[in-house]
């Protein structure tokens, strides 16, 4: 009975609103850090514009961008042992002045 209380009292509720499940596209994720901080910066870049705008920031720890990347390479590799290899095809070149810079 007390392994039940404990299990209810870790659980966490999380809520998903509408405009956040809806989510946000983007073909482009420019990652900085600085000692105490990994920014990744979500972009969306379409053919023909010059120009784009951040859609999304999040700020990580350290460790969470390592757990991040954890998560990401196991779902990585369920994904193509479920459908095949995703294919890495060529991308045009970033501009090296593209996007915020690595100061926190």
């Amino acid at each position: 009975m007390a392994e039940n209380k404990n299990q209810k009292q870790n659980q966490i509720n999380i809520e998903l609103d509408e405009a956040v499940a809806d989510g946000i596209y983007s073909n482009l994720a420019i990652i900085n850090h600085s000692v105490s901080e990994f920014v990744v910066d979500f972009v969306n870049i379409m053919p023909g514009r010059p120009k784009s705008k951040v859609k999304s920031r999040i700020i990580l720890t350290p460790q969470h961008a390592k757990r991040l990347l954890k998560a990401l390479n196991d779902n990585v590799s369920r994904f193509e042992a479920a459908h095949g290899e995703i294919k890495d095809y060529e991308q045009p070149p970033i501009p090296m002045n593209f996007g915020p810079t690595g100061e926190a």
